[in-house]
């Protein structure tokens, strides 16, 4: 495995292996690696002939700057599991290489999605995402480029940079890598005291509850998602939202959608999680 840092010694190398006709899949990372991050890399090798995976503490993403300090920076140890994995090359760089200025001077917005949810929770968080995302592509020019869903909201702003700058760049979606209790895999996950960690799979599981009631038939989206922020607090969490939206859009929902989709963020002492859940609920049928 190959391990670079600057632009020039990653432009050499991704230029060798397109004379050579190979297919570059893409993996952009911050780091601090799970089994989650490892199955994007899995799946990365089925959908090109080279892996390439960034490591990168975008700095500019993070809208508190105790959150950025406290990041866990694990490089080494990384490396190893990205070996391990079957990475073909890692590319690290540094905050100055990424913006020799200081900061976001160019920036690349996606206006409405970005706007929502995590957007209005997390001022500036997505421009700095959109950003750095789309100067990690024009740099690794790959082929494909694989994505988390547990991260539903930014996984469809990459989609719709992808389609407004026509990149030409196949976006893939990998569901929720999750832990046996149903907690979703994420690198703020090591933040939970052993006692928070007992708690967190009841997150999901309260999303689940939305999807239960949905399914039984109820649309009183208001007073699900207060009774399941509600539960949140009885179990020791700070909610943060739930909301049930589409699918394809991320706005409310009306009465006759069907592909829907729960979101919720919620803080578990230092630990803020974020899950989601898609569902497909059956057309209401006329009977004669």
């Amino acid at each position: 495995m190959i391990i670079v840092q600057a632009i020039d010694a990653l432009r050499e190398e991704l230029k060798s292996w397109r004379k050579t006709g190979e297919t570059i899949a893409f993996v952009p990372t911050m780091g601090n690696l799970h089994a989650g991050h490892i199955a994007l890399v899995k799946r990365a090798q089925e959908l090109g002939s080279k892996v390439v995976v960034s490591i990168f503490v975008n700095p500019t993403q993070f809208d508190r700057k105790e959150d950025l300090a406290a990041y866990p920076r694990t490089l080494a140890e990384d490396c190893a599991k990205l070996q391990a994995g079957g990475a073909d090359l890692v590319f690290t760089p540094t905050p100055a290489l990424m913006y020799p200025g200081g900061g976001l001077a160019t920036k690349v917005e996606v206006p409405g999605v970005s706007e929502l949810l995590e957007g209005a929770s997390r001022p500036g968080h997505f421009t700095g995402v959109s950003t750095v995302v789309c100067k990690l592509f024009h740099l690794v020019q790959p082929d494909v480029a694989v994505f988390g869903e547990k991260d539903f909201q930014q996984l469809m702003l990459i989609r719709q940079m992808v389609r407004d700058l026509d990149m030409d760049i196949l976006i893939e979606g990998l569901p929720t890598v999750r832990e046996a209790d149903g907690l979703a895999m994420s690198s703020r996950n090591g933040y939970l005291t052993t006692a928070e960690r007992k708690i967190a799979p009841g997150f999901h599981l309260t999303l689940g509850e939305v999807v239960d009631a949905l399914h039984k038939g109820r649309q009183d989206y208001a007073a699900l998602q207060a009774e399941a922020a509600q539960t949140l607090v009885a179990l020791g969490f700070r909610p943060d939202y739930v909301e049930i939206r589409r699918a394809l859009d991320l706005l409310p929902p009306a009465a006759n959608d069907t592909d829907l989709v729960i979101l919720g963020s919620a803080w578990l002492g230092k630990a803020r999680l974020i899950d989601n859940i898609p569902l497909t609920l059956k057309k209401l049928t006329e009977t004669s």
